[in-house]
């Protein structure tokens, strides 16, 4: 998902972690030059200041909580306007974390909603330890690469096929294609996140649009479909989705990837299961939120066995919890595996998943979660 070393494109996710910043001097990290170091940023409504200011190069956690601010929920890295990494969804009270390896180079922190929503964040020297001259983590971020590709190259396809429906004004064929081009986008949305507005404009549901009339994507033709029942006025959004499709596939394939990468954006695709597939938020008007809830899952997985062979070797106890735990979230899943299924998705409509059902999926999605958060640190 983007680069910290001046990869083309990409290099980071989200993780797990915590805690604070936002005031007081900045200092340079302790650690010996070429180990990186630890990054609190505690977010407030006043900023996200990151403590200390300035490390040396290598593997960089940054520890992410949100003290008291209602209005702020997010802190990101940035390089060049790019998101590197990013822990969002705080709310007062809540942490996470992310960890890249991070070369010499000028970044900012930004929180988007603060007072003050840029901070600068600086990194002295290159990492005394390269994950490239691991060939098994190597391989891994190729073979992402590759599969990465091919997802985004399948998204435009049926996002094509799912257009071209709705603007025949074809809405039954519409609403089935609808959950069949989610899929692709659903497994690799933490890669789609890099480039800033490019993931709202394509999957942006409407609270995430202070003004309604700016509301588009995915979401914009889901709620003309389910819920006001009219195509009307959809071309547009439909040809705009379809551009911005285009548009991903061109960046993902310039882009490159590192281990940490893979492993944030893993956890990052359980916690969006957790915080918006479990929830019902994200499909609120279709409810094929069981399509996105697999989906996340085998975008998770994937990465994760790619990363397998290496993790086996540094930390084989780790790597089986998480092969273990995500098999438990499968098993959680079959229930409502159906044929063909509400609008031959395969799964039942979620609205008649009840709520203790909704609570056995959250404890098998929150286990898998708390192991998959380890895994960045490990490769990284």
């Amino acid at each position: 998902m983007r680069t910290a070393h001046g990869l083309i494109a990409i290099t980071a996710v989200v993780g797990l972690a915590v805690t604070g910043c936002g005031g007081g001097p900045t200092t340079q990290a302790s650690q010996p030059s070429g180990e990186g170091g630890d990054v609190t940023v505690q977010i407030t409504a006043d900023g996200c200041q990151p403590q200390p200011g300035t490390v040396n190069g290598g593997v960089v956690n940054f520890k992410v909580s949100n003290k008291d601010a209602a209005a702020v929920s997010e802190a990101e890295l940035l390089s060049g306007g790019r998101i590197l990494g990013e822990q969002e969804n705080l709310t007062p009270g809540l942490d996470g974390s992310f960890t890249l390896q991070l070369s010499q180079g000028d970044y900012q922190v930004y929180c988007p909603g603060a007072k003050q929503d840029h901070w600068d964040f600086k990194v002295t020297g290159d990492a005394k330890n390269n994950w490239k001259n691991n060939p098994d983590l190597v391989r891994a971020t190729t073979d992402y690469g590759t599969w990465v590709n091919e997802q985004v190259g399948q998204l435009v396809s049926g996002t094509k096929d799912f257009t071209d429906a709705v603007k025949a004004g074809d809405a039954d064929r519409a609403k089935v294609l609808y959950g069949k081009a989610r899929v692709f986008y659903e497994r690799v949305e933490p890669v789609a996140e890099i480039w800033g507005d490019l993931d709202k404009n394509i999957d942006g549901r409407a609270d995430d649009f202070p003004d309604a009339k700016d509301f588009k994507g995915f979401h914009k033709l889901e709620q003309a479909l389910f819920e006001a029942r009219s195509l009307d006025g959809t071309v547009p959004v439909a040809d705009e989705l379809y551009t911005n499709v285009g548009k991903l596939r061109d960046l993902v394939a310039k882009a490159t990837f590192q281990p940490a990468e893979l492993a944030n954006g893993a956890t990052e695709l359980i916690d969006e299961i957790q915080k918006t597939k479990v929830t019902g938020e994200e499909e609120r008007y279709s409810h094929i939120d069981l399509v996105d809830f697999k989906a996340n899952l085998e975008g998770s997985v994937k990465a994760f066995s790619l990363l397998q062979p290496a993790l086996s070797k540094i930390d084989a106890d780790l790597a089986k919890t998480v092969q273990d735990r995500a098999a438990e979230v499968d098993k959680a899943l079959r229930p409502y595996v159906q044929s063909p299924g509400y609008l031959e998705t395969g799964y039942v409509d979620y609205s008649t998943v009840g709520k203790d059902q909704q609570k056995a999926l959250s404890q098998s999605v929150n286990a898998l979660g708390e192991a998959m958060s380890k895994v960045a640190a490990k490769v990284a």
